[in-house]
């Protein structure tokens, strides 16, 4: 069991991110937020699978003013994600944004921040303080490491808001470098009881992009930090909402549609069991239940290995044996290999 870092709840629309509440998932949209059409198309697939809050780029004021449309046709949260100009986030308040994504590196004026700060406040809107490394503003200290210049970017900026007598506060602190993210959130978590969000910024295309959050969340996670996550990939964002679920499945902290066993395959396979294992994969993407399913190569390993999954299927040559919670409970022709396991999913 995972003891989560204790903080403060807050609410991001009808989310509540920290405290108790489960670790949420996020994700971002790559729409053109002007284009209303797309862009509430992308939340509401997002939503289908799972996505909790969507966040939505503010370039200008047509995509400020496109939020109030865009909240009327979705139904999860939407943090607007401002940058440079502290007009789009008042603009975006007013339209009715659940949520605030503000970059220090670019919008740093304390007189600006007061004004957004104060109409985020009569709103009760929360304020994401989005650290990057690859956008800190200077630093007069050029010896100390980009993770510190991260953190003591992060709380200068909470000192300001709570001085503003503001706390509805949430912080990331993100980096391509899995280790600079890593020292950044760990440095911060005891110095705040705000929520953290993670990420791994511009982790790449989803390959190498999703090793390399699932290492950088999945250590912070295991130790506790946490509240909310978005993986950051080059695709699709239903590819960062899914890998996301993977990430938090792994550990025991959320249940999210099903689960794959399925074995690697190796000489003692006498079936295409990367085949078998790739169909079924495709047709658990339409069923939403918390199942583990397991695809083995063999009856060696498969019962034991597959123990805990709620049904499986051992491979051998022209034939199968299909088994529920480690136990085989009928034995199957090759030909109905597929048939058979997607109908013992679907009646589980």
């Amino acid at each position: 069991m995972i003891a989560r870092r204790q903080c403060k709840p807050i609410r991001v629309g009808k989310v509540t991110v920290g405290g108790n509440a489960p670790i949420v998932v996020q994700s971002m949209t790559k729409t053109d937020t002007r284009d209303v059409q797309a862009t509430v198309d992308q939340i509401n697939e997002l939503a289908d699978c799972g996505c909790e809050i969507a966040r939505v780029a503010i370039p200008d004021l047509e995509a400020a003013q496109a939020i109030s449309t865009i909240r009327k046709k979705t139904s999860i949260p939407i943090i607007a994600d401002v940058h440079f100009d502290y007009r789009l986030a008042l603009k975006s308040l007013k339209a009715g944004v659940d949520g605030l994504r503000l970059n220090p590196g670019n919008i740093s004026e304390p007189e600006q921040i007061t004004e957004v700060v104060k109409a985020a406040r009569q709103r009760q809107v929360p304020i994401r303080i989005g650290v990057n490394a690859g956008s800190l503003p200077p630093e007069s200290k050029p010896s100390i490491s980009t993770s510190e210049r991260m953190v003591n970017v992060a709380l200068e900026q909470i000192k300001l808001l709570e001085s503003l007598d503001f706390d509805l506060i949430k912080v990331s602190l993100k980096a391509f470098d899995v280790l600079t993210t890593i020292e950044a959130y760990r440095a911060i978590a005891s110095k705040i009881s705000y929520p953290l969000h993670l990420g791994i910024t511009e982790a790449g295309l989803p390959r190498a992009g999703s090793v390399r959050s699932a290492v950088g969340i999945g250590i912070l996670l295991y130790e506790g930090i946490g509240d909310t996550i978005r993986v950051s990939l080059s695709a699709h964002p239903r590819e960062e909402v899914n890998t996301a679920y993977e990430i938090l499945k792994t550990l025991s902290l959320r249940q999210h549609g099903p689960t794959l066993i399925s074995c690697p395959s190796c000489g003692r396979a006498e079936v295409d069991i990367i085949n078998l294992a790739e169909s079924v994969d495709r047709s658990l993407r339409e069923i939403k239940k918390p199942i583990k399913v397991a695809v083995m190569g063999c009856v060696v390993n498969g019962p034991g290995e597959a123990k805990e999954a709620d049904v499986g299927i051992a491979c051998g040559k022209n034939k199968g044996a299909i088994f529920r919670k480690g136990k085989v409970v009928s034995t199957i022709a090759e030909k109905d290999f597929l048939e058979t396991i997607i109908a013992e999913i679907k009646a589980c």
